[in-house]
């Protein structure tokens, strides 16, 4: 397009504002999904309330949760980075109660029987067992950050988002395009490549 050809470096820095916002608000989310779903799995009361809690959560419309965090965090990276971590929270804490909760009895009955303790067990059985459904999570939560970070445009958060906008403002349909095509492709590449591996892991843990 002649839009991008002609403006190589402000596209380059918005792909790059986009992915730094997508995978720090990824690597948080998953910081806090992943060892709270192991620890409320096997307390099913806490376990019920995770997942009501990340149901809720996923009801919020991203745009609503960076209104919300407006008038207490203000504009730019910061808030921008928590919504996204709110928003990849669900599906991976979601994933990590369901896949420890289905984990094969035998397998836990067996390290049982080899002495070991409940966490040896959560680390060397639970998790390799649930990791599929773990990933699988991941893929879903990484998809929806990276198509939300273009909301973070509105409250000064950055990336591809900001092309979009300004195009909308400046009736500039080259720029806008730039904008919109980058960030689906983005989304479908992310979507592509978690797929494989979540493939070739399934694959593995069934021929472990």
């Amino acid at each position: 397009m002649e839009w991008l050809s002609a403006h190589p470096g402000l596209f380059l820095e918005a792909v790059g504002d986009h992915l730094l916002l997508s995978l720090t608000g990824l690597a948080i989310g998953v910081a806090l999904a992943l060892p709270l779903g192991i620890l409320v799995a096997h307390r099913p009361r806490l376990a019920e309330a995770a997942i009501i809690l990340a149901g809720v959560l996923r009801t919020v419309p991203s745009l609503a949760v960076l209104a919300a965090l407006l008038p207490l965090l203000g504009v730019g990276f910061t808030p921008s980075v928590i919504a996204l971590a709110l928003l990849a929270l669900p599906p991976v804490l979601v994933n990590t109660v369901i896949g420890i909760q289905g984990a094969d009895r035998a397998a836990l009955d067996a390290a049982r029987g080899l002495g070991m303790t409940g966490w040896q067990r959560a680390f060397r059985v639970e998790l390799p067992l649930a990791a599929p459904l773990i990933f699988a999570g991941l893929r879903v939560a990484a998809v929806q950050v990276v198509s939300a970070a273009a909301l973070a445009t509105f409250i000064g958060g950055g990336g591809l988002g900001d092309l979009v906008t300004q195009g909308l403002a400046l009736l500039d349909t080259g720029r806008m395009l730039v904008g919109a095509i980058a960030i689906a492709l983005l989304a479908l590449g992310t979507e592509a490549l978690l797929g494989m591996l979540e493939r070739h892991l399934a694959a593995r843990v069934r021929g472990a």
